[in-house]
């Protein structure tokens, strides 16, 4: 291996299976974005449209992860990218990523159990949202805090559920596009007939597939944390080069396949309009309980989301940490190797993002999703760059590529490319007046971390080789 972690009782444990490990990469993109997000997408960029920028958003998503599966595997620690950037890219870099990344996570804590309260309220409309809040809060805090394996677990069985009902609504959308499945009301099967619009392909114009574009690459978020688990996960160099392929292709299954279902049966002047498209499919098939059903699944996607976010977010503050880019209580492991007390550094700052969710929901609600989504933008090209320098390096320090277990095809295309689209979806959020808040507020704080380790990680770090050799001539 290139670059091994240590082995001592203060590293984390190894108790992830490699099941774990692809449902964590599968279910991480199945999440609110396709759900409630994908009647966005159709009703601007049209049936055709909303197609072609899935399929386009899962390409550069692999061309990601097959930079990712390289790192992770020479190098399965649990900091991933962070790491990875610190080593390549430099450690003001790192620094910067790393914190960055994880308060992003830690805010989209809270904002999907505050979603998730809302949904709570179709069943339960007289008690507050604080109150779900509080509960799920208190569930997946707990089942983080008994070990990595219990996470694993819970998200291997929230992932399983979205995947069931993703492959359930495929099959029956399809029955139902191609006469084998009767609509409400006598209505005849449409075929192809929604895809014909009167504006041509694309109704809103080509560049309306362009501004999705950046939405539905949002929607991927989540699926760098198969390397995140990299470094809890038991034989990573079997299980993640596995689970990066298997991942990809069943995701872009997924998601094209129920985007044709959704385009093929609700015309695009509609999507944009209604709460979940999944929902008023199954009303348009009869499905009894159709509302309730998704209502359910949905619930799942955020708790699952809820529940990554908050394992994402702790061990990214303990790899930070234990390269002494941050506190070093949060360092400390419980005897399941769980950083019990970053895990409650993350809940704390999700508790903060949640009232602030609710103070304030038409603002900063909206502020938080933006900037979550530029700093997920920012990892993934980070992630590029950073398989770009190793493959250089390790080739310069005389390296073999027989060695590498995963490598990344057409290096250095693969990098480069995706380096280059993912900096001009970033460019583009200036032209989108509700995502260009993402960068007002993003780019000054990776400044703002960028100067703090200049002027304060870094001299500390000069000063502690000085302390301890001091300490060594006393």
């Amino acid at each position: 291996m290139y670059m091994q972690g240590d082995t001592n009782q203060n590293e984390l444990q190894r108790t992830m299976k490699g099941r774990h490990l692809f449902m964590i990469a599968l279910g991480g993109v199945i999440g609110t974005g396709l759900f409630l997000g994908s009647g966005f997408t159709i009703s601007e960029a049209g049936p055709i449209g909303a197609i072609m920028a899935y399929v386009i958003g899962g390409f550069l998503m692999y061309l990601v992860m097959l930079c990712l599966g390289e790192l992770a595997v020479a190098m399965p620690v649990a900091g991933s990218f962070q790491a990875y950037a610190a080593k390549f890219l430099g450690p003001s870099t790192g620094f910067t990523i790393g914190w960055m990344y994880a308060f992003s996570w830690a805010n989209t804590v809270g904002l999907e159990l505050t979603s998730a309260g809302i949904l709570m309220q179709r069943w339960f409309p007289d008690v507050p949202i604080w109150v779900w809040c509080l509960v799920f809060g208190v569930v997946i805090f707990s089942i983080n805090a008994l070990s990595a394996r219990s996470f694993a677990e819970m998200e291997f069985w929230f992932s399983s559920i979205k995947v069931m009902a993703i492959v359930l609504f495929i099959i029956l959308g399809c029955a139902a596009v191609f006469g084998f499945v009767g609509f409400n009301g006598g209505q005849t099967a449409p075929y192809l007939s929604n895809f014909m619009t009167d504006k041509g392909l694309f109704p809103n114009g080509a560049q309306a597939v362009l501004f999705t574009l950046v939405m539905v690459n949002f929607s991927f978020q989540g699926t760098e944390l198969v390397g995140i688990a990299s470094g809890e996960s038991e034989n990573p160099e079997k299980t993640l080069p596995r689970s990066i392929r298997n991942v990809i292709w069943r995701t872009l299954f997924f998601f094209v396949l129920a985007m044709f279902v959704l385009v093929s049966i609700l015309p695009y002047q509609t999507a944009g309009v209604i709460e979940s498209p999944f929902v008023a499919v199954l009303d348009k098939i009869g499905v009894p309980y159709a509302a309730d059903i998704m209502n359910f699944v949905i619930l799942t996607a955020m708790l699952s989301v809820a529940n990554s976010g908050l394992y994402a977010s702790s061990r990214m503050m303990w790899s930070l940490s234990k390269s002494k880019m941050g506190p070093a209580f949060l360092t400390k492991l419980t005897k399941k190797g769980v950083p019990l007390k970053a895990l409650s550094i993350t809940i704390a700052i999700s508790g903060l993002s949640l009232l602030t969710s609710v103070v304030a929901a038409e603002t900063v609600y909206v502020w938080l999703i933006s900037i979550s989504g530029m700093i997920t933008v920012v990892a993934w090209m980070s992630i590029c760059a950073s398989q770009f320098v190793f493959r250089r390096r390790f080739l310069a320090e005389g390296g073999n590529l027989e060695d590498l277990a995963f490598k990344t095809p057409l290096y250095p295309l693969v990098p480069i490319l995706g380096f280059s689209v993912y900096g001009l979806i970033l460019i583009s959020l200036i032209f989108i007046p509700d995502q260009r808040i993402g960068l007002y507020c993003g780019v000054p704080l990776m400044i703002i971390c960028y100067a703090y380790y200049h002027f304060g990680i870094k001299k500390r770090l000069k000063r502690e080789p000085a302390s301890s050799e001091k300490g060594a001539a006393g």
